[in-house]
């Protein structure tokens, strides 16, 4: 079987997973999950890396980095390896300590970060270790919701999304998280494309124009046609109206709308349309007027954690839509 393809660019945002070989543990004490911790930190000053979250299961791991450079690989192969090392020697065992290669996805900071992040201090409940994901002590979840520091960690890219004031992003963010202890629909990684980008498809495709064209053409590459599929304005119109309950004449003649914004927002961001094509569809829109709606709709976007929450389940609808 053909490796996954790797996609590293300076800024990148992923979601890293590796298990234990044949599903065994790779932590057995406390202080192994110290170790590895240790490790993470190492990394961090060989090559740059930010840890924006974690937890740590027995047999597997969740990490959200951040590369300002380009050099997940090194960074990864550097704790895989330096920990395998020192499990083998700890325990006087040989051999591979992981199953296979660790996975990474990279990860639409806008639409994904905050939601993922979630997921990831989720895990403990899911797996029914423990009731409440603070009561877990392998996790960066405390550090998030508490005054508790950890060096490693740059939550302040998650706490910003729900608020610029520190105490209360913390306690929003506790009960953003606790809030979906018990429901099914909390795994953001349903949406993946391709089994390596998590994001809108406009973020897919500007993902894409970040790696030289021939590595598409491989045919490792899984799942390439749905990475080069492109969502209609047409069907992003049926989705809206269908969301928002409302005609799509209405989402193209009402000038104030707010699901007016919403739709030009995604179709700029989920197609190839042009300005002009947009303001066209849109009562012959001045194309400069259509850019402003979108940047001051991004502004809003940017700074709104609850509108962001709105529109990924508009834009989960988008990504299902079949090539």
């Amino acid at each position: 079987m053909a490796r996954p393809l790797r996609i590293e660019y300076e800024g990148a945002l992923y979601h890293v997973t590796a298990r234990g070989n044949e599903r065994k543990k790779i932590y057995f004490t406390k202080t192994d999950y110290e170790r590895f911790l240790y490790y993470i930190s190492e990394a961090q000053k060989k090559f740059g890396i930010k840890i924006i979250c974690y937890v740590l299961m027995s047999n597997h791991y969740h990490l959200v980095i951040e590369t300002p450079e380009a050099n997940l690989s090194k960074a990864m192969h550097y704790i895989n390896g330096s920990y395998t090392t020192y499990i083998n020697v700890k325990r006087k065992r040989s051999g591979h300590l992981f199953q296979g290669r660790y996975k990474a996805i990279i990860v639409d900071r806008d639409n994904y970060l905050l939601e993922l992040s979630r997921y990831v201090h989720l895990n403990p409940v899911r797996a029914k270790m423990v009731q409440n994901p603070e009561e877990y002590f392998y996790s960066s979840y405390k550090t998030f919701i508490t005054n508790n520091e950890n060096k490693i960690l740059n939550e302040l890219q998650v706490l910003e999304m729900i608020s610029e004031v520190k105490g209360y992003a913390k306690q929003e963010y506790k009960r953003f998280v606790e809030a979906e202890i018990g429901k099914k629909n909390d795994d953001p990684l349903r949406n993946v494309y391709g089994g390596i980008i998590l994001g809108s498809i406009g973020f897919i495709k500007e993902t894409l124009r970040k790696i030289k064209d021939d590595f598409i053409q491989k045919e490792q590459i899984s799942h390439s046609r749905a990475l080069r599929s492109e969502c209609t304005i047409e069907e992003i119109f049926d989705i809206v109206s269908n969301h928002y309950n409302t005609g799509k004449d209405d989402i193209k003649k009402k000038k104030d709308s707010r699901v007016r914004k919403i739709a030009i927002y995604l179709i700029k961001r989920n197609t190839s349309a042009t300005n002009k094509e947009i303001g066209k569809i849109f009562g012959r829109i001045h194309p400069t007027t259509v850019s402003k709606i979108y940047e001051r709709f991004k502004k809003e976007f940017g700074k709104s954690w609850k509108l962001r929450r709105e529109i990924i389940k508009v834009e989960n609808k988008i990504s299902h839509v079949e090539p």
